[in-house]
């Protein structure tokens, strides 16, 4: 069986999560190739076993070399491990009361290593992966890389992902679509989004622009918007620090935006020390998602 058709099978157990994203109509699985929807519209899986549903061009600077190096750093270095550690935790605490399979849905997913290091550390067969983004070149190494999850290009404006499908849904370091992320998810279902604070990568920030371009990061108004959709049950503070070598500041420096208009003296001068601390600052929010009963607000 070719990765395809093993990708198409999966689906297929997992069929009503898919939403057609030009007429929300359920789909369908055909033949172990296409997703279809009740109005015939089509998406076909590719090769490496995902399905692009997006409906329109999207451009992004997120590219192959990027997605490598961001892999590279979550799956080889020990940077974000203690993040995941955490996100599992929280995760395990919600279906240890839970009966069936769960579906957790990583939004903004980028190549998916960050999913695949959660999911690996949960260890629980209980749960499966599904990873969206916009990035066909992301979801595309996710796809060749991770064959247990379900990946998709889509465009979180507007997710191809029908309502109630999801019992958690992971939202690391990545724009959030509140109002579809609450349609998704079941009632009381899990909502994780993961949000840089003031010390992030402050290292690299301070390397790669003067003093007084250091970004501040305050996420009082974040807080306060994800309040307005979940009910907020956690904010978990992480902070600490890793030591990185040299080949993985290169890989640092590659997987982040913050790069892209630093001078190259700049980034030399900050990828050729031979170690460097490299400081993880984040904040947490676990939400659930409450349903309104009829009346109320």
């Amino acid at each position: 069986m070719t990765n395809k058709e093993k990708s198409a099978e999966l689906a297929s157990k997992y069929v009503q999560v898919f939403s057609c994203p030009l007429c929300n109509s359920p789909m369908a699985v055909t033949h172990l190739k296409s997703l279809i929807c009740l109005n015939n519209h089509t998406f076909d899986f590719a090769k490496q076993g995902y399905v692009n549903m997006m409906t329109r061009s999207a451009h992004s600077h997120y590219d192959k070399k990027l997605f490598k190096a961001r892999q590279k750093i979550i799956m080889e270095s020990n940077l974000y491990t203690s993040l995941h550690q955490k996100i599992s935790e929280v995760i395990n605490e919600k279906i240890h009361a839970s009966t069936g399979e769960i579906i957790i849905l990583d939004a903004g997913c980028g190549e998916g290593s960050h999913l695949q290091r959660i999911l690996d550390k949960g260890k629980n067969g209980t749960i499966t992966g599904l990873g969206v983004d916009i990035s066909k070149e992301g979801i595309r190494m996710a796809a060749s890389n991770y064959k247990e999850s379900i990946w998709l290009v889509g465009d979180l404006a507007h997710p191809p992902i029908s309502a109630q499908s999801c019992h958690i849904i992971l939202n690391i370091l990545s724009p959030a679509n509140y109002k579809d992320f609450k349609r998704i998810l079941v009632s009381d279902g899990l909502i994780v989004k993961v949000v840089p604070r003031t010390n992030y990568l402050k290292e690299l920030r301070k390397a790669l622009f003067d003093d007084m371009d250091m970004k501040t990061y305050k996420n009082d108004e974040t807080v306060s918007l994800f309040n307005q959709h979940f009910q907020l049950v956690n904010m978990i503070h992480l902070s600490y620090t890793k030591k990185l070598p040299q080949s993985d500041l290169s890989k640092l420096v590659q997987m982040s935006p913050l790069a892209w208009n630093s001078k190259k003296e700049q980034i030399d001068k900050f990828t050729n020390q031979v170690f460097s601390e490299i400081t993880v600052d984040l904040d947490i929010l676990v939400g659930v998602n409450r349903q309104t009963k009829e009346g109320e607000e």
